[in-house]
């Protein structure tokens, strides 16, 4: 009974003085520090390249956005080893240390002429070769495996410090959200103005270096903050669970559901330990609800049957791939403004006042843009709509999303508008070419955008997720950044070759090392129309798509709102969720004490109906003799 007890108490309960805000103080610490070097040297490498390591334009944007796409894609391995593993702290200090190593070789090489390349002359797509190469792309691989790796587990090791079942701590978690990406915005906007400028005008070697010092920093204040931290547990593979429901319903393909959903196989209540991991059941694929469906000899076994909840996990993760991929193509935008719109400022004017700006340090007009409008946003905006929504957020996440994919178009059209007056002034008068400021409009645009869209996406991610797949979960955030970076170069490339053919003059809207002879613009413009196109597929996916509703949320059913993707009605006489949920947890408590005294624990893998007929027929038997 002892370790029933301790067991639900580790599941149900948070110890008390961890977890909260001040658990969380730590991360935003370290998450200001790390993405002061990471956003600084990801709006900069592109002149690296192109002035250090000698690629032409189109291999230096290229370069960029495949590593900031390796990068975001490898987060997954991070959100993997930690909801299966390793414990969040300890998965996010290894990546930690593979970043900072990575940081380190890339001072290093900076740092070295005999590990720079020299110039090889036009025609080439780089002059990187033998050793050059080795180094710059073992730093640049490491450099993605721990960015990757770290940025797939902090969101949720912070997110975890709160109790979503709380309605209190429900409102906490969306804050929680909205503070993490200002601490992201507050340490970009130093590295993009101070590292930025250190990189551009003094040394890149030093701009590294304070990269490194300021992520070492970051990792430690950290580490510092463990004791307070609410750690939770891994678990079961997710990768597993969703293999055992793939075969099991190929393998009772031929099977015919049951007519009442109640009918499938699911763990009763009192072998519940925790409330939080059990999901009711939805209509939607109800073909995958053939792994659920009870074998005939009664042998339940892993790879034999699934429950309910296992079934209702592999459903939520299908049902938020449709969002994932529509979001990719607002992440291909933001890659443009971090290779071809940092190529313009370069060639624009930089001076401001007696000051010459970094083409690079253009993205702090976003950021200070962010930094107003995110207080603003939780402390105004989100109060206002819960008044009239009764959302704990104001609006639900994909209704944020789809306002970032709005912005995003936009973004993308008043972008193509201010490089022609750009270009057209290059032509007319290279000596007076026109200020780096015009770059603000399509930068704060997008900015706003930003705030809307990566906010709501990570929080929609790890509500939405089974409790066993947080991290994964969260992860797809950075994978759909990933995917719209890899669709960049894809489409860099795709618009080359294309409009060599189709163009009078034989030449591809990106040809060549100049960016005055292109017509980026009209590439800026085929991503604003490919915006509009991808957000009338994005509705039709967010209102498709229905929210999860937990089995503790069933159990009062005027409590449950809309599920529908982008409906939300407000709740009236809602009662007290946490006097229900105190009470669900008195009950299952008292559930799992009995279930810890009972004579024959290897029964509690039978059916609700298999263990009643036993329990008769001993019954019967002992009154026989």
């Amino acid at each position: 009974m002892e370790a029933t007890e301790a067991e639900y108490n580790s599941l149900s309960k948070r110890e008390k003085g961890k977890g909260g805000f001040r658990a969380c103080s730590f991360v935003f610490v370290m998450v200001a520090l790390e993405n002061m070097g990471f956003i600084a040297n990801m709006v900069s490498l592109v002149l690296y390249f192109l002035g250090v390591m000698f690629f032409d334009t189109a291999s230096s944007s290229n370069t960029l956005t495949n590593l900031m796409g390796a990068t975001f894609l490898l987060t997954v391995v991070g959100g993997f080893i930690s909801d299966t593993y390793l414990s969040r702290l300890t998965t996010v200090l290894i990546f930690g240390v593979i970043e900072i190593l990575a940081l380190i070789m890339m001072t290093i090489q900076a740092h070295a002429k005999s590990l720079q390349p020299t110039y090889c002359g036009p025609g080439r797509s780089s002059c990187v070769e033998g050793k050059t190469a080795v180094m710059l792309y073992a730093s640049l691989a490491l450099l993605a495996l721990g960015s990757g790796g770290v940025r797939g587990v902090l969101p949720s090791l912070g997110a975890d410090q709160f109790d979503q079942n709380d309605p209190e701590e429900a409102k906490a978690l969306a804050t929680y959200f909205n503070w993490i990406i200002l601490s992201t915005v507050l340490g970009a906007t130093i590295g993009v103005t101070g590292i930025v400028w250190v990189s551009v005008n003094d040394a890149w070697y030093k701009g590294f270096m304070i990269s490194t010092i300021a992520t070492f920093v970051g990792f430690a204040v950290l580490l510092l903050g463990k004791p307070f931290y609410h750690q939770r547990k891994p678990g079961e593979s997710p990768f597993i669970r969703i293999a055992q429901v793939i075969v099991l319903v190929f393998k009772n393909r031929r099977l015919s559901l049951p007519a009442r959903p109640d009918e499938l196989y699911e763990i009763s209540e009192k072998d519940t330990i925790s409330l939080e991991g059990k999901i009711a059941h939805t209509d939607q694929f109800r073909f995958l609800d053939k792994a659920a469906i009870v074998p005939k000899d009664l042998n339940i076994a892993p790879w034999r049957v699934c429950t309910v909840t296992q079934v209702e996990e592999v459903k939520i993760l299908t049902r938020m791939l449709p969002i994932l991929f529509s979001t990719m193509i607002m992440n291909t935008c933001l890659a443009q403004l971090q290779t071809f719109s940092v190529q313009q400022g370069y060639e624009m004017d930089k001076n401001l006042g007696k000051l010459k700006v970094p083409a690079p340090s253009v993205p702090v007009i976003p950021l200070l843009f962010m930094v107003i409008l995110i207080p603003a946003y939780e402390f105004l905006f989100v109060p206002f709509a819960r008044k009239i929504t009764g959302h704990p957020s104001g609006i639900t996440q994909l209704q944020r999303v789809g306002v970032g994919l709005v912005l995003s178009a936009i973004s993308m059209a008043v972008a193509g508008i201010v490089e022609v007056k750009r270009r057209d002034q290059m032509h007319k008068d290279p000596a007076h070419p026109i200020s780096l400021f015009w770059l603000s409009f399509q930068y704060g645009i997008f900015g706003i955008a930003d705030m809307f869209t990566l906010v709501g996406l990570m929080e929609f991610f790890y509500k939405e997720a089974p409790s066993g797949m947080k991290s994964l979960s969260t992860s797809f955030t950075f994978l759909s950044l990933s995917f719209g970076y890899f669709l960049s170069s894809v489409f860099v490339s795709i618009i080359n070759k294309v409009t060599e053919r189709v163009t009078p003059s034989k030449k591809g809207w990106l040809h060549g090392e100049g960016i005055d002879d292109n017509n980026l613009n009209l590439f800026y413009w085929f991503l604003a129309v490919l915006s509009c196109i991808n957000f009338v597929n994005y509705l039709f996916w967010a209102s498709w798509y229905k929210y999860k509703v937990d089995d503790v949320d069933c159990i009062k059913p005027d409590l449950i709102r809309s599920t529908d993707g982008l409906l939300l009605t407000k709740v009236e006489n809602t009662p007290d969720l946490s006097v229900v949920k105190a009470e669900v947890e008195e009950n299952t408590k008292e559930k799992v004490v009995e279930t810890s005294e009972a004579e024959a624990p290897s029964s509690d893998l039978q059916p609700k109906d298999d263990k009643e007929n036993q329990q008769t027929h001993e019954q019967e038997t002992r009154s026989g003799n």
